[in-house]
């Protein structure tokens, strides 16, 4: 009884209470707080997070234009000329200088309004251009022989003709045909069914997707020694933007690599992005500046003098800034600020406000500036691997401004590449190496043709009715000359 007494009393003890001093308990709850205000933060971090998720999502799944420029403004500006004291001078058509066809619009008998009798008074001009689906057929009739001392064959030709075919394909379409072939396809994007189809509609022309295929390749042969001037040109040149996108050679990944200098354009579908690559346009040895995104491979041009791209970096300090928390947001955002107020000293020193000396202070100032920043610790993993990237770039950030006249952005080499992403948009890429040469011969021809305003029909067209090997004068002279002495070596040899 006293055992099982004992035990009953020991289960009616009450609690043991202990007494927490009161700065404990304080804190304690002062962490409480803090936790519950770091819960609150990252529950709304994760909602705002969520929804950009499915907005990104909803934006992959939509059929948005290509390069579409994302969230509309809450209160865009009228389309067209506002009007009023700076509308300018209203344009139209300028008067053709010739007429090819005249015709007389004489007055009707009677008023269509009223049904009364009309009275001449003045006669009234209108001009109007059409375009007429007229093909024309050419017949040559050629004349054969065969030379008294070897015994070869010899024909006569046209400067009018494209081929001295006379037995096998002795029905061909023009230049001019083709011409347009290699525009439509290569310069606008349309894929060859498509290029297939204007042909059809707009002239009446009936040609395969195949027989397209095999004129720009034989284009493009004839375009060779072009392209080859074009390469040793961008290797000479004193400055170069390079750039890369993906490609599609047989449904595989490949890579369009650009290269834009002052005067010419060249592209080269390889198989990787590497520095192996950069090489064949630029060369082993490049020694000028080359304007890049700060692409490791571009590194390897250990000669060269680099300038990183600013507005990839001011991009990325903006788009880590939106989703930053407020304390991890200051470190983008003051790289940001540092780069704008670079490009706005660069705009000064072209605007005359400040003197060759006071440009030096001033980049050395920022340099210094950027120093303090990448001196710090950051503890968001973001801002860590910026900084280690700034770290990486820190000295080809400013050559712009050591150097001055030098572009602080890739944009020129972007633009070439936008080209190339619209038309990989449309029809996908080349099915065979042979078509990724061509087309890389073919775009680098054209393109550079719209960068020195000229006007790529005609050189296209000379291209098909030269007889021998023609470099077109898109070339550097120095380069062209050069050129041509080597090909005339080797025939002779």
């Amino acid at each position: 009884m006293t055992a099982s007494g004992g035990q009953q009393k020991q289960k009616g003890q009450p609690d043991v209470i202990e007494f927490v001093p009161k700065p404990e308990l304080d804190r304690a709850e002062q962490q409480i707080e803090q936790l519950q205000r770091e819960n609150e933060r990252l529950r709304q971090e994760n909602e705002r997070l969520r929804k950009e998720l499915e907005a990104a999502l909803r934006t992959g799944k939509r059929q948005a234009a290509p390069h579409s420029r994302g969230r509309r403004k809450a209160r865009p500006k009228r389309p067209g000329r506002k009007s009023g004291r700076n509308y300018g001078k209203q344009a139209c058509r300028p008067t053709p200088s010739r007429v090819d066809e005249t015709i007389k619009v004489p007055l009707p008998e009677q008023c269509t309004h009223c049904g009364g009798g009309v009275e001449f008074q003045c006669t009234a001009t209108q001009y109007q251009e059409e375009i007429v689906r007229r093909t024309i057929v050419r017949r040559f009739d050629v004349d054969l022989g065969k030379c008294r001392c070897c015994g070869r064959r010899v024909q006569g030709r046209h400067p009018l003709q494209a081929s001295d075919a006379v037995e096998v394909g002795t029905v061909q379409l023009g230049p001019e045909a083709f011409a347009l072939a290699a525009i439509l396809n290569k310069q606008m994007g349309l894929s060859l069914g498509h290029t297939q189809q204007v042909l059809a509609y707009g002239f009446g022309l009936k040609v395969s997707c195949g027989g397209l295929c095999r004129a720009l390749a034989r284009l493009a042969r004839r375009a060779q020694p072009t392209y080859a001037g074009l390469v040793k040109a961008a290797r000479q040149a004193a400055v170069n933007v390079p750039d890369e996108t993906g490609w599609k050679v047989g449904g595989q990944l490949r890579w369009m690599h650009v290269a834009v200098s002052e005067q010419v354009t060249v592209y080269a579908i390889l198989p990787g992005r590497g520095y192996q690559q950069s090489v064949v346009i630029l060369g082993n040895h490049y020694q000028g500046f080359l304007v890049h995104d700060g692409w490791v491979p571009y590194y390897g041009f250990v000669e060269a003098c680099h300038q990183s791209c600013l507005r990839h970096l001011l991009v990325r300090c903006t788009e880590m800034a939106r989703v930053a928390s407020p304390t991890a947001a200051g470190f983008p955002l003051a790289v940001y600020d540092l780069l704008q107020a670079s490009l706005q000293l660069r705009n000064r020193y072209q605007q005359g406000e400040v003197s060759e000396h006071g440009l030096r202070i001033a980049t050395g100032r920022l340099e210094a500036q950027l120093d303090r920043l990448l001196q710090k610790f950051y503890r968001d993993p973001a801002n860590r691997r910026l900084a280690k990237h700034l770290q990486h770039e820190q000295p080809y950030l400013f050559t712009f401004l050591h150097c001055p006249g030098l572009d602080a952005t890739n944009h020129e080499a972007e633009r070439a590449v936008r080209w190339m992403v619209i038309a990989r948009k449309v029809w996908g890429g080349n099915r065979t190496w042979a078509g990724a040469q061509t087309q890389q011969i073919l775009v680098s021809v054209m393109r550079t043709c719209w960068q020195q305003d000229q006007d790529p029909f005609p050189y296209l067209i000379l291209l098909q009715r030269s007889s021998g090997t023609h470099i077109l004068d898109i070339v550097p002279a120095a380069v062209r000359a050069a050129a041509l002495r080597e090909i005339q070596t080797q025939s002779r040899q």
